[in-house]
């Protein structure tokens, strides 16, 4: 029997594309077949991963979903669901303008997309995936959201509080990918500073990072956002006790 189809659209940033490709492990798991940014989104079911960040985002986000109502409209798909940031920041508003739309997620309960559909959660750790990117560099997405209230940034009131991943389960997400294959890392987060202050209640990024580049296979580690103020100084050490760091901030 052929597996119904999911095309997953990912629009704004690369944590963005971490959340797609953990949707598009959880429907793989389900039985679906899942694809990420084909040519022409047909079939069973479209996602939109949206951004909600600045203008021109938010603008690509809303024109993006009003094409896949046409192509629904059209009958060139059956279902249209959307989720990330957008859907996070104007929920009530962009149910009550967009009624073709089949079902709206946030940020963070995108999972039970997969629940509505299957009435299941597939079994899956918190970091399995689909890679979209080139097979030999993957992102790793330490923490979310953001402390810092900056006043030009809405990342706060989309993303909630900072908080961080537990060290134990991001090495155990390297030392998976490095097995499959990746040995490049872009580690990202809103703020890649203020790592294991929820946490630990102390800034954790160059332990992090020192035990990161001590497994076997990483062959390039390059640091995301970081934020100045309250900044990390040690993890310069690493990076010059470390040669697959990149002297990169």
């Amino acid at each position: 029997m052929a597996r119904k189809k999911v095309d997953v659209i990912t629009l704004g940033c690369s944590k963005n594309l971490v959340d797609s490709e953990r949707l598009m492990s959880m429907f793989d798991r389900a039985g679906f077949e899942a694809r990420h940014e084909p040519e022409n989104p047909g079939g069973d079911i479209v996602v939109v991963n949206t951004c909600g960040f600045i203008g021109d985002a938010k603008e690509e986000s809303v024109n993006t979903i009003l094409e896949q109502v046409e192509a629904k409209k059209e009958g060139r798909i059956k279902s249209l669901y959307v989720m990330g940031c957008l859907s996070q920041r104007y929920h009530n508003e962009l149910v009550a303008e967009i009624p073709e739309v089949d079902g709206w997620y946030g940020k963070f309960n995108w999972p039970e997309l997969v629940n509505a559909l299957t009435n299941k959660f597939p079994a899956t750790s918190s970091y399995d995936r689909v890679i979209t990117t080139p097979s030999h560099f993957a992102y790793v997405k330490i923490a979310e959201g953001c402390n810092r209230f900056c006043s030009f940034c809405a990342i706060p009131l989309i993303t909630g509080r900072f908080k961080s991943r537990p060290i134990e389960e991001i090495l155990d997400e390297v030392s998976a990918l490095v097995k499959r294959g990746v040995h490049e890392f872009n580690i990202i987060a809103q703020d890649l500073s203020s790592y294991g202050l929820d946490l630990y209640n102390e800034m954790r990024l160059p332990q992090l990072i020192d035990r990161m580049a001590s497994i076997e296979g990483v062959e390039w580690i390059r640091l995301h956002y970081a934020y100045p103020a309250q900044f990390p100084m040690e993890i310069l050490d690493v990076m010059a006790r470390h040669d697959n760091v990149c002297k990169y901030l």
